[in-house]
């Protein structure tokens, strides 16, 4: 064990990977229905391995949070913006009663226990995983009056001494409860019915499983081996692709070589031609040429995926079909058009659609035929993989500033925390991003790693720091404060649960979810849901609640010591 301490305190870095990789393997053992998941795991995990002592400073841990979500909000923001309407109402006043059923949970238990103001203001902070409380419970503590020095500070001392016994479950409940039991009891499967929600905010762009893809392509290639019947012998290439029309002839393999045509050259018994074009018309094209046959073995057919901005006058306002004539043949030979996207959404390619400023339009080719289209479309989108890191750097600073800010509510000083700023900055510039694609990229598998792990190393952070102090302080107070903040922790999410169900109406199983979560700023509990979503779609409601959370639970501090008249002996 001294070793380990030791070797923790040569380099903290390694008791983080050790809990990471113990937490996701703990996390894959299943009971029946229950599965902990990686995120509860490492939480557990970070308690024990944190016994041996690990000193890590805090900032380290608020940078991986902002990097997660930071993450969240660029990737929810699309959707985010596009989802505000009159249902936000519900949505906050699940947060105001899960606020208030917090505080008054936490007024009982101190009435029923006689509980001092700092311990009951610590109770509501770990309860409710709601940090801020330490600072506004102990400011308004040091304010008393007729109350001594000694006895303010023994107050402020009950009020980390409650947080510190009661966080460790305030924040593993949560988790368990919108990953397991509430799914358990109404039987949800919330993959599921998150992959039903982005198929309903976006249902030209099908949400997939990992290993999924669409098999099903809209351009494909053939080969086909010119018969004596064919209509395309003894013509020449140029005229059969202007009559093919949606498809072309790519590629003539004559008696086992390949044919460098032009234009000009003419289809012979016998030639194979590999044809490419829009699967519709392909697949129909073995009456005009012949029988299909498989492509040689030894063919190579380079093609390319390239996403274009719409920004030409010419084409913005026109229909597709428009477009299609005046690019005309020549121009776009063997160029097919496989997807478009407005706004971060995907479109359905129509003939009828009209065309937008900004549109993203994706062109499947080859890159000399790409090349001559481009320039009648608008600006290549230089690489959709690769990370803008001026963007991203711009979207974290302004974050972490906005973070900074405070300001006074009744005289009681709120901070929004770099988690809301860089939850606010993520929104922003994903919502930007869908708007102009030619700036802020940030691909997918770049920000699913960040939030990943992200998480994982902020959840992993909060179990080593915060577990030896709760285990410490049960010993010294016995488990009755440990049991107040279990309740504190789950009555107020099962009574707002079924509110929000039955009276407010919340119904969507992953709405429902991020209310409890975000209405009791449950940021490990966001992780695990987002987890079990394996999509974007709990942002929205865990983004509204969360603000109103932050908000409330500041002010439930000085609150608390205002009611509770109990003082420390």
């Amino acid at each position: 064990m001294d070793i380990l301490h030791s070797l923790f305190k040569a380099s903290p870095l390694i008791a983080v990977f050790i809990t990471l990789t113990l937490g996701y393997l703990v996390g894959k053992i299943t009971i029946g229905r229950f599965v902990l998941g990686g995120v509860a795991g490492t939480l557990i995990m970070g308690v024990l391995v944190g016994q041996i002592g690990v000193e890590i400073d805090d900032s380290i841990r608020n940078i991986f949070f902002a990097l997660f979500i930071y993450a969240v909000g660029f990737q929810g923001g699309p959707r985010f913006f596009s989802a505000l309407n009159l249902r936000t109402l519900n949505i906050l006043v699940s947060a105001i009663v899960m606020t208030v059923t917090g505080l008054i949970c936490v007024l009982i238990a101190a009435w029923l226990f006689d509980l001092d103001r700092g311990t009951a203001a610590g109770l509501a902070a770990g309860g409710l995983t709601q940090s801020s409380i330490i600072g506004t419970a102990g400011d308004a503590i040091s304010q008393l009056a007729g109350v001594s020095e000694h006895t303010q500070k023994i107050m402020q001392t009950n009020v980390a001494v409650g947080y510190a016994v009661t966080y460790i479950f305030g924040s593993l409940g949560p988790i368990l409860m919108v990953t397991w039991f509430f799914p358990m009891v109404m039987n949800w499967d919330l993959r599921a019915e998150a992959i039903k929600l982005a198929n309903q905010t976006a249902p030209n762009q099908v949400e997939l499983e990992p290993g999924q893809f669409h098999a099903i392509e809209r351009v494909v290639t053939r080969a086909y081996c010119i018969s004596e019947q064919s209509l395309a012998i003894n013509r020449n290439v140029s005229e059969i692709n202007k009559e093919l029309n949606d498809a072309a002839i790519e590629v003539i393999e004559r008696e086992g070589a390949v044919v460098s045509f032009k234009k000009e050259e003419t289809l012979k018994q016998g030639d194979i031609v590999i044809v490419t074009g829009v699967r519709a018309r392909v697949t129909q094209l073995m009456r005009y040429f012949g029988e299909e046959v498989d492509p040689p073995s030894e063919l190579e057919l380079i093609e390319e995926h390239r996403h274009l901005i719409v920004n030409n006058a010419h084409l913005i306002n026109h229909t597709l079909q428009t477009v299609k004539q005046e690019t005309d043949i020549p121009t776009r030979r063997g160029v097919y058009l496989t997807e478009i996207k407005r706004a971060g959404e995907v479109l359905a390619i129509d003939p009828q659609l009209i065309l937008k400023k900004g549109d993203e339009i994706e062109v499947t080719g080859a890159p000399k035929d790409l090349n001559r289209v481009e320039k009648t479309i608008g600006h290549r989108l230089i690489s959709p993989f690769s990370t803008d890191f001026v963007f991203f750097g711009i979207g974290m600073t302004f974050g972490i500033l906005m973070g900074q800010i405070h300001f006074s509510l009744f005289g009681i000083p709120v901070t929004i925390g770099s988690g809301v700023g860089c939850l606010i900055s993520g929104l922003i510039l994903g919502w930007a991003r869908s708007r102009h694609p030619r700036f802020a990229s940030l691909p997918m598998g770049a920000s699913n790693f960040l939030r990943d792990f992200g998480l994982a190393v902020f959840v992993g952070l909060v179990g080593l720091t915060a577990g030896p102090q709760a285990v410490i302080t049960i010993k010294e107070y016995g488990m009755t404060l440990l049991f107040l903040g279990i309740g504190v922790t789950l009555i107020p999410q099962i009574i707002t649960f079924y509110f929000s169900y039955y009276v407010l109406r919340i119904k969507n199983p992953i709405e429902a979810m991020g209310c409890l979560v975000g209405g009791r700023s449950a940021n490990p509990g966001f992780a695990a849901l987002l987890d079990k979503a394996g999509n974007a779609t709990p942002v929205f409601s865990f983004t509204v609640t969360y603000a109103v959370a932050n908000v409330l639970l500041t002010l439930w501090g000085p609150i608390i010591v205002g009611i509770i008249t109990q003082n420390a002996n």
